[in-house]
């Protein structure tokens, strides 16, 4: 990715980014249910063959970069992260501007096929990635080239845990702005909030 559609890349998430933290209780999407698997359904996330190379080289072709996300059922903090961060639309319209989005189960069965070539299911999948905590955010940048290794050798951040909504936010923009290949992401976040109070918007770091 050039240095010209990064900065575009920037600025665009930084307009959507302005709203994050501003949202009204009467502006939240519906709450998401949950389905036979005991995980949130977000209708926007992928549905896949759950093949992760082909996945990521669709969102590429769309110049996009590829989420996968590690939840499991009964997980207070995936519950968190559904019914707080991903009912605010302007977050949701962030991710979905940058990023598809594959859900995969900590215990699940469902065979996955990585982009080493090896076909395990989502649960030896999670173990094989290092995966211990739910919900695990892998972030695989537009340009991401895992070359026959496994998926998460390409990742460029991972998100271990629930994060509030700013950081939540920040992380994604983190990534598909290009800023981790030269930036701390504790840095990025005192920086881009900064600058949004100085444009005179009002940013909750910790809401």
């Amino acid at each position: 990715m050039s240095r010209s559609t990064i900065a575009g890349v920037a600025a665009a998430l930084l307009m959507i980014a302005s709203a994050v933290g501003r949202a009204g209780a009467d502006e939240l999407l519906a709450e998401p249910k949950l389905g036979d698997n005991g995980l949130h359904v977000q209708d926007w996330f992928l549905q896949s063959f759950l093949e992760v190379g082909e996945d990521l080289a669709d969102a590429q072709a769309a110049g996009k970069g590829l989420v996968i996300v590690f939840e499991q059922s009964g997980c207070p903090y995936c519950r968190e992260m559904h019914k707080v961060n991903l009912r605010r639309p302007e977050i949701v319209a962030q991710i979905r501007e940058t990023f598809d989005v594959l859900q995969l189960d900590l215990r699940g069965s469902r065979a996955v096929t990585d982009t080493d070539g090896e076909e395990l299911a989502e649960r030896d999948l999670a173990r094989k990635w290092g995966v211990v905590f739910t919900p695990t955010l892998i972030f695989l940048p537009s340009d991401a080239d895992p070359d026959g290794k496994p998926a998460n050798m390409a990742a460029a951040a991972v998100m271990p845990g629930y994060f509030k909504p700013f950081h939540f936010a920040s992380m994604f923009d983190y990534v598909a702005s290009g800023a981790y290949r030269d930036q701390h992401f504790q840095e990025f976040i005192v920086a881009r909030a900064e600058k949004l109070r100085e444009e005179g918007e009002e940013v909750e770091i910790w809401d």
